[in-house]
């Protein structure tokens, strides 16, 4: 399997290292992947003009790819800016207030309950839920948007979506890959996925304590939080009558609920469970707004999904000129550049293969050679693009050193927690958006724990193999 690397994939990885070198350094990043996808484009193509509407062309893909996601969080924000103005929030959420006292409780009991819900429907369903209802509570009790984020982003799209133990979707592709049965490479995960999430979760939670009692930590709120409100939600209280109001904070969480209970019984799953959810967010914010305004409530019904859709593209669109550079490094390239080179799968699974290629084999090599190659495959954003690549490499090694099932499921921990939606900025958008904080900012909270815990993951996979 082997790639020979041209000029097309070392700009690629170097623009790649100029990025996460401009995101630890806190720098706007636009300008570089748009620089990037130019470049890309003049190599490809020789044609300048072919390269300049590469541009354009990859950040209307971007915005397919991510339109999805903008919409469930512009109708949720939609939605919540009349809970929380009726004061229909505040009633929704006030039995939960007996329960999650502190902002410890807050921290790990929001980021269980998501592991368990993203365990069944993925998380960005799972995040659409969630913040809605338990982002108020979590700020109440001290709990920064922030860190509800990350307790959010790493429960479930780390620690829930890694295992994937109930949907299997990430498991089978690189189960296949790698020719084991899927059963084996699930029950090779659970030391990796347990030690992966303890270990980071415990590290995001300790430097978050330890930063604000220095007064170090950075909020990285970009808006009002989208699901919690502020003083700009607060100020235009709009009266409702108490027993109408009491009424619709049981009902709104029967309906999601019900939802919930759907998605079970039909088997919903990813862009349909989130369909569900979003559909019902706007029957809601249309039957609150009414009964709220009355006779203007046709008017004001417009006037909060704008609100909803300003928020969302405020907070996707610096997002979309970097996820349009990384969409380039899987098969898109081709359709919206040009030609990859002959035998290519894609520029960044042909870095992964070289480099697998290009190591020693034993079992400490191969531990730390999938959880790189893992990485640099979860680079797209998607986390699954290249679980299959991660397969076949650790087929491919454990052949000479034994240990496939444990190497598989560690290419694909790394691959998910990297590219799944916690480092990744576009990837984490979802929790960042329903908590209206910067994606950029998560991704430097969420750095050194899942690195932490990359590092601490690989050692546990080296005793096992």
């Amino acid at each position: 399997m082997e790639i020979a690397l041209t000029s097309l994939h070392w700009v690629y990885l170097a623009f790649i290292l100029f990025i996460m070198a401009m995101l630890v350094m806190r720098r706007d990043t636009m300008m570089v992947c748009v620089l990037g996808i130019l470049a890309l484009g003049l190599i490809a193509t020789d044609s300048l003009g072919g390269s300049v509407s590469g541009i354009f062309n990859s950040f209307i893909y971007a915005i397919k790819e991510l339109i999805g996601t903008i919409l469930i969080i512009s109708i949720i924000v939609s939605m919540s800016r009349i809970l929380i103005r009726t004061g229909i929030n505040e009633a929704m959420v006030a039995p939960l207030t007996r329960f999650i006292r502190t902002s410890a409780m807050a921290y790990w009991g929001i980021g269980i309950i998501m592991m368990v819900t993203s365990w069944f429907f993925w998380p960005s369903p799972g995040v659409a839920l969630i913040g809605a209802v338990l982002l108020p509570v979590a700020v109440r009790v001290g709990l920064p948007a922030l860190g509800a984020a990350m307790a959010m982003n790493l429960f479930g799209h780390g620690i829930a979506l890694s295992g994937d133990y109930i949907i299997q979707g990430a498991p089978k592709l690189t189960a296949d890959a790698a020719g084991l049965p899927v059963t084996q490479v699930m029950e090779a995960s659970i030391p990796l996925v347990a030690v992966m999430g303890i270990v980071t979760t415990a590290a995001a939670y300790w430097f978050m304590r330890r930063d604000l009692k220095r007064g170090t930590f950075r909020d990285g709120l970009v808006a009002e939080n989208a699901a919690g409100g502020g003083s700009a939600g607060q100020a235009d209280v709009i009266p409702m009558a108490p027993t109408l109001k009491r009424v619709l904070a049981v009902v709104i969480p029967l309906l999601f609920l019900a939802d919930v209970g759907a998605m079970i019984v039909f088997d919903l799953q990813g862009g349909d469970a989130t369909a569900l959810i979003g559909g019902t967010a706007v029957l809601i914010l249309m039957a609150v707004t009414l009964l709220a305004h009355g006779n203007r409530g046709l008017e004001a019904t417009t006037d909060y999904l704008i609100e909803g859709l300003q928020f969302g593209f405020r907070v996707f669109g610096p997002v979309i000129p970097i996820a349009a550079f990384f969409y380039l490094g899987d098969a898109a390239f081709a359709d919206l550049i040009g030609h990859l080179p002959e035998g290519s799968h894609g520029i960044v699974n042909d870095l992964g293969v070289a480099l697998a290629n290009a190591v020693p084999l034993s079992g400490a090599v191969g531990s730390v050679t999938l959880t790189i190659v893992g990485a640099i495959t979860g680079l797209d954003g998607s986390g699954f693009s290249g679980l299959s690549l991660v397969g076949s490499i650790a087929g491919m090694f454990g052949a000479s050193v034994g240990g496939t099932d444990t190497l598989t499921a560690l290419g694909q921990v790394a691959g998910i927690w990297v590219g799944g939606g916690t480092l990744i900025p576009w990837a984490l958008i979802p929790a960042a958006a329903i908590c209206g904080v910067s994606p950029f900012e998560l991704a430097r909270r969420n750095l050194p724990p899942v690195l932490i815990g990359l590092a601490v993951t690989t050692l546990v996979a080296m005793l096992l193999v």
